[in-house]
């Protein structure tokens, strides 16, 4: 039997009675939502996601921009994440994803989520991604003042086939129209790069197409969750979206 040193054998004694060092703690799961809507409609079409989010006991928050001007779109999504109070998740949907990867590097966001969203790299644009693989429905076009929407007539169809066409319609007559000039502008930054990011791929899409979508995520690394729904997912299926969101919460 081999004899260790007084002093040695003092030491190992100690450090055998003190307790083993604690492991890191998770990181907490984050009970901010900021949610980014879609071209075309304006915050109230979240209301779904909302209603399910703010019952499993989240804070959430919509962004009211413009979609006129893109750094804008992105000025106000950081003064909505300046007003959190710990970790969020930042959603967005269609062209709210050109804007969460440029403002997803908010110290406060843990997590990203692009609901049928665009997800430009560095340099990219919503423009020069859908030119990479056009839409399926060839009916959103700009006007002579510069700004995209849809024909009231093929709303439901190229939106939102999925929903009642009574509230398809009446979101068609309330479009809010993106600027050319904010679907043009490259990112600078690429939020995803960096931190965890989630997606809902919508397979029945006709503004993004699927496979266009299925790019993006896989190229960001996202976790995919693919939905059998329109562009407006977000309106049919509010709670697989919520769903999607609260394991961007929780890490999952």
């Amino acid at each position: 039997m081999i004899k260790l040193p007084k002093r040695i054998l003092g030491t190992l004694m100690v450090a055998a009675a003190l307790p083993a060092a604690a492991s890191p703690l998770p990181e907490a799961k984050a009970r901010n939502v900021v949610l980014v809507h879609s071209a075309l409609v304006d915050g109230s079409s979240w209301k779904g996601v909302y209603d399910r989010l703010t019952k499993d006991g989240f804070k959430v928050s919509v962004v009211a921009h413009t979609q006129t001007d893109f750094a804008a779109d992105v000025a106000a999504t950081k003064r909505i994440l300046d007003q959190q109070d710990g970790p969020s998740v930042l959603v967005g949907a269609s062209y709210g994803g050109s804007i969460i990867t440029q403002a997803g590097d908010h110290p406060n966001v843990k997590s990203l989520v692009y609901v049928a969203a665009m997800q430009p790299d560095v340099g990219e644009s919503l423009v020069d991604l859908s030119t990479k693989i056009p839409p399926i429905s060839k009916n959103l076009v700009p006007d002579t003042h510069g700004f995209l929407s849809l024909d009231p007539k093929v709303f439901h169809a190229d939106f939102a086939a999925d929903i009642p066409e009574s509230q398809a319609d009446f979101l068609a007559i309330g479009q809010m129209p993106l600027a050319v000039a904010a679907a043009s502008a490259k990112t600078t930054v690429a939020a995803w790069r960096t931190k965890p990011s989630y997606a809902v791929l919508a397979t029945q899409d006709q503004l993004i197409d699927p496979k266009l979508q299925r790019f993006m995520y896989t190229r960001g690394n996202d976790k995919i969750t693919e939905i059998k729904a329109s562009h407006g997912v977000f309106l049919s299926q509010p709670a697989r979206v919520a769903e999607v969101i609260e394991k961007a919460a929780s890490g999952l």
